[in-house]
């Protein structure tokens, strides 16, 4: 069976914008405008996903979220205004596992999307991988966590904290695409001001000391959405 998302979103031309979309890609769809009738089709129904605006009128998102995830650990992913850091801060703490900000791509929704309930789905069944005593490993490379150390076939690998930071997360999420925007909030944090491109940056420095020295292909590049480490070399 297709994947069941709830909208839960009071702007009527986003809402069926999103809904068209979600249909074309397979999913199945129900929507609401009002957070007090979103709870209880939440609670009652069997969502893969709910997609939650913070600002909705009968009960705001992230009481919505708070009192959802209390008993029905369903992904939820916060839609919010460009300029409410506080609300994403507060609504990962209440559970969300991801935000996205209005205007968005619908491309990068998708993406988050799929993402969502890839590690819902593996976390339920117990595949999520875990690093075994503090290590893991990508072909003859291996971080190990504990040490704060990177090698390539024994040869250790100078990398900033920043680097060391962007490239676990990485290899944390083998074969998950992660967008520039979770990368900037895992490795520089929520409240982090400055360039966007700065994923960008790193990436190329760790290209450059990793894929370009040992010839491998590691990192790569998966245009218009972000980056993703493929578990096979």
């Amino acid at each position: 069976m297709n994947e069941h998302i709830l909208i839960v979103e009071d702007e009527e031309k986003l809402a069926r914008f999103v809904e068209l979309e979600l249909l074309h890609e397979g999913y199945q769809v129900s929507k609401s405008s009002n957070g007090r009738e979103a709870l209880a089709m939440a609670v009652a129904g069997d969502f893969d996903l709910i997609l939650l605006d913070i600002m909705l009128p009968g009960l705001n998102g992230l009481e919505v979220l708070r009192r959802l995830l209390q008993d029905h650990p369903t992904p939820v992913i916060l839609l919010t205004a460009r300029d409410a850091v506080m609300d994403k801060v507060a609504g990962l703490d209440a559970g969300a596992v991801d935000y996205i900000t209005k205007p968005f791509a619908i491309e990068e929704l998708l993406a988050r999307i799929r993402v969502a309930i890839k590690l819902h789905r593996n976390f339920n069944k117990g595949t999520v991988p875990e690093a075994e005593d503090g290590l893991l490993r990508w072909g003859h490379l291996t971080l190990n966590e504990k040490k704060h150390q990177v090698t390539y076939d024994n040869h250790q690998i100078s990398l900033t904290n920043r680097e060391f930071q962007m490239l676990k997360v990485l290899l944390e999420n083998q074969d998950i695409v992660l967008t520039r925007d979770v990368l900037l909030e895992r490795v520089c944090g929520y409240d982090y001001v400055g360039e966007t491109n700065v994923v960008d940056v790193y990436i190329r420095f760790l290209r450059s000391k990793i894929d370009q020295v040992f010839q491998v292909k590691m990192i790569q590049t998966v245009r218009g959405v972000g980056y993703v480490i493929k578990s096979e070399e």
